[in-house]
């Protein structure tokens, strides 16, 4: 089967819809307090991000323009398949081990504030594809949807920013950083599936 660029970027755009889904669908579970099923929903993510990882590189490679965009999001699912695996496979042992013995609550933490740095630089270099890809949006004649989608980027990669310099106890709740990093990706992979539906 031949991937064109056209069905490259379709098959991106669908991708990132997905994740959206999947982490607001984490976090509205998380803020009503029911049992998440983190195995299933992290691991769904990570096999997309996975995915994510080969279409958004081959657009990248393909692409005639927005070449930075494309390695924004490819690179964004790289950092997301890394840190997924770290809350999958060594939260719960270092959980553990700290509960057993005192000494390692310090480490324990440690992974946990590695895991949320990796996610902060992931949502920042989503929302900087966000960023350029609503400004290419707003030059096609999409100013609503590409004006939007360039504010909401802009946000989500000054929010993260600000939690990768500062730290996670910063001024700022990192709720707000992980909420515009989700919606980025949501207006990001709504420009991409018009787009696609323009050209087509």
């Amino acid at each position: 089967m031949e991937f064109t660029h056209k069905r490259t970027v379709h098959i991106t755009s669908y991708l990132l819809l997905a994740l959206a889904v999947t982490q607001a669908l984490y976090t509205i579970l998380h803020i009503v307090e029911v049992d998440v099923p983190r195995q299933l929903l992290w691991g769904l993510e990570g096999f997309l991000f996975t995915i994510l990882t080969a279409f958004a590189g081959a657009a990248m490679v393909q692409a005639k323009n927005y070449q930075l965009g494309w390695s924004a999001i490819a690179f964004s699912a790289v950092l997301n398949v890394v840190q997924v695996s770290i809350g999958l496979t060594l939260f719960g042992p270092f959980r553990e081990a700290a509960s057993q013995l005192d000494a390692l609550g310090p480490l324990a933490g440690g992974v946990v504030a590695l895991s949320f740095m990796i996610y902060y630089a992931a949502k920042l270099l989503l929302g900087f594809a966000a960023f350029i890809f609503g400004f290419a949006k707003m030059a096609g004649g999409g100013k609503a949807l590409g004006g939007l989608t360039a504010l909401v980027g802009v946000v989500a990669m000054f929010a993260n920013a600000i939690l990768i310099v500062f730290g996670r106890d910063a001024f700022l709740p990192s709720a707000v950083a992980g909420g515009s990093g989700v919606l980025a990706t949501l207006l990001l992979a709504l420009c991409l599936t018009s787009d696609v539906r323009e050209d087509s």
